[in-house]
């Protein structure tokens, strides 16, 4: 571990006030280890605007597993980027509503067009993907 550095910070009173109530509610033992975790999300956000980047995500959709094709589409996406999926979970959620979870890993350009694609097919009710850097450039 790095050797650790003392800074100090001035807030106003009800700003501070503010964010020991978010830490506490969070579980934060301390508002050292809040400020680190801030400081490593923005680092993380900063790495992500490059599209070359290396990422890991998962794709979130929500779908009607009654609408034309769109398993077999899914699947074939998923199947032509082997390379980039780790694993994926499909969840009946009720009679017609499935749930995909898909995995995956590579450059946050890739990950976003895949994304972008099986976000926007046909029967499709919601998707949403979550990116974040592999944290190898953060300690």
């Amino acid at each position: 571990m790095s050797k650790i550095e003392r800074v100090g910070v001035s807030l106003d009173r009800e700003l501070l006030g503010q964010f020991d109530a978010l830490i506490e509610k969070q579980g934060y033992a301390n508002r050292s280890e809040a400020v680190r975790d801030l400081i490593r999300s923005r680092l993380d956000q900063e790495q992500l605007a490059d599209p070359e980047t290396d990422a890991v995500a998962g794709i979130f959709l929500v779908y009607d597993h009654h609408a034309a094709n769109l398993s077999a589409k899914l699947t074939d996406l998923q199947h032509n980027h082997l390379l980039h999926i780790i694993t994926s979970t499909h969840v009946h959620l009720d009679h017609h509503n499935c749930l995909e979870i898909i995995i995956l890993k590579g450059k946050v350009r890739e990950i976003q067009a895949l994304a972008d694609r099986m976000t926007s097919l046909k029967g499709v009710k919601l998707g949403r993907a979550n990116i974040m850097t592999t944290g190898k450039e953060l300690t």
